[in-house]
């Protein structure tokens, strides 16, 4: 299994831009499931900017800000934009590749990093019995990082390029307008 988390570390971009051609060819879109699909996609995007300008890879746990509610608030933030972006696409097909790719490709990475996790960072054990996988606590986790590691970082937010979600949400909102107009 830990052999197959790193192969599907390194394909799941490529893959993903495989898909959005699917996506697109598949898609029929309307206004109505644009909207539908944007309840989704804009609070996946916001978890996902408020995750990054939180977590400072291989340097720290992260357990402030979405991390104090989800240990994985990046994957989750991906996964309500794909589901946003299926309802838009009103394709059965698109969700169940939707499906398929989440737990055959996210499910070994997040269970990968984990383990990276749990070697790296003592604390870790103890978060996890706190803080869900993925489906988020209502309630934040009591234990964060100091004061100052807390707080949300612009900085971190612009060197792991996190835009960039927001950039390709908009470039597939503007696919699909495309399409419905066409």
């Amino acid at each position: 299994m830990a052999q197959w988390a790193k192969v599907a570390r390194r394909i799941r971009v490529p893959l993903g831009f495989l898909l959005a051609l699917l996506y697109f060819w598949l898609a029929r879109p309307t206004a109505r499931a644009m909207g539908l699909g944007a309840i989704l996609v804009l609070p996946g995007l916001l978890i996902r900017a408020l995750a990054s300008g939180h977590v400072r890879k291989n340097e720290a746990l992260a357990t402030s800000g979405p991390y104090a509610h989800t240990r994985n608030p990046l994957y989750l933030g991906s996964l309500l934009i794909g589901v946003g972006f299926a309802v838009a696409a009103r394709s059965l097909w698109v969700g169940a590749a939707l499906v398929a790719m989440f737990v055959a490709i996210y499910l070994p990475v997040i269970r990968d990093e984990e383990v990276f996790l749990r070697q790296n960072f003592p604390e870790f054990e103890q978060y996890a019995a706190h803080v869900p996988r993925m489906l988020p606590r209502v309630l934040p986790y009591g234990k964060t990082q100091k004061q100052n590691e807390a707080e949300f970082s612009w900085n971190l937010y612009l060197r792991h390029r996190e835009y960039n979600a927001a950039l390709g949400a908009t470039a597939i909102a503007i696919g699909l307008l495309l399409k419905m107009m066409l």
